[in-house]
Formats: C-alpha cells, structure tokens, sequence
C-alpha cells in the first residue's frame, strides 16, 4: 500500500512537458463542445468553453450535459497531470446556476487527495462574471502507468481511450413504422379530464 500524499496544487509548480500536454489536449469530444484546456500542472488544469447554440438545452440555457463535458474534460487533465495514467471512478456534479448564451465558462480543477492508486478533485466551472455555475468532486483510479508520449521521431502519442478495442457496428433493418392498437391514442381530439371517468 503506498503512501497518502496531500497534495494540493502548488501554483509555482511548471506546468507538465508539451508532450503530455498535447496527448491531453487531444480529446475529440472537447474539439466537438468547442472546449480549450488553457493550462496543466501536476496537480491543476483549467478549461474552457463559449456557450454557444449547440450547447444549449430546449429552454435555451447551457445543457448540463454541455456543462458536465466541460468539467470532466478539466477532470481527466488533472487526474492524468503527473503522467501516470488514471480513470474516472466515480464524478459527483451540482449544477448551481444556469450557462446562458453567450457565457464563457472556465473550469479549473484542483487536487484534493492522492495516494498510489486513487485520487480525489475538485472542480469548479464560472461563468465571465464570476457566478458558479457548477462545481464536481471527482475520483480516479490510477493505473500506475506512465503515459507513452512522443519523442521528436515517434507518432503521437495514445491516449487510454485508444487502447480499447473498437466497436464493431451491425446494420439492422429499420424497425417498422407504428400501427394504431391497444394502448395508442386514438385518432381525434383528447377528451376532456371529466369525459375519462
């Protein structure tokens, strides 16, 4: 069993090599929400993201989805900031106040606890103005793996996810269109609440 380290981010620690930066910045989801990691020490990272149509949810404010994606893309650069491979456990998110069109949010998350195998974060989403938008207390496990990144004649390097097998997609035909039965709504106008009893 190793040792528990408190280990709060230190910011007059450098941030991580370029190298492992890039592999972290990599992250296809991310460039989909249109979220930049701006910065990773061990120990620390900070995102963000504009929101923008696409995040939106159906009463026009930023999808928690949207949100979480940014908090968790904050927390997979934190959790894998000292180069050891780590995978989330487990993500609790409170969702305080609503991203509106426009806002810029920012994530950063700090490191609350690590030991050998697991680790503990912190993560804080605000919008431009300073309101908190959301907060997460994360847990990862770390698989006690260094990153395999790039020397100057290597290719790029693999990030965990691309070490899993692919997904193998099967074609089905279309499932046939509805037919009107037993449970469907009939055909015309809905009765009126008194006309049911």
């Amino acid at each position: 069993m190793g040792a528990i380290i408190a280990d709060v981010s230190d910011p007059t620690e450098p941030d991580v090599p370029p190298a492992l930066f890039a592999a972290l910045a990599a992250d296809p989801l991310a460039a989909q929400l249109g979220i930049t990691l701006e910065q990773v020490r061990p120990g620390y990272a900070r995102a963000s993201m504009t929101v923008g149509p696409a995040h939106l949810n159906a009463v026009g404010m930023a999808h928690g989805g949207a949100t979480m994606g940014l908090l968790d893309v904050v927390h997979a650069a934190v959790s894998n900031s000292h180069g050891t491979l780590a995978v989330a456990q487990d993500v609790h998110t409170e969702f305080l106040a609503a991203g509106r069109p426009g806002d810029v949010l920012t994530a950063e998350g700090t490191e609350v606890h690590r030991s050998s195998r697991t680790a503990v974060y912190r993560i804080e989403a605000r919008a431009q103005d300073g309101r908190m938008v959301a907060t997460a207390l994360a847990r990862v496990f770390r698989l006690g793996t260094e990153w395999e990144l790039p020397t100057d004649d290597s290719p790029p390097p693999v990030a965990p996810t691309q070490l899993l097998d692919p997904v193998v997609v099967i074609e089905t035909a279309p499932p046939p269109p509805p037919v009107a039965g037993p449970g469907t709504r009939p055909a015309g106008p809905t009765p009126a609440p008194d006309e049911l009893r």
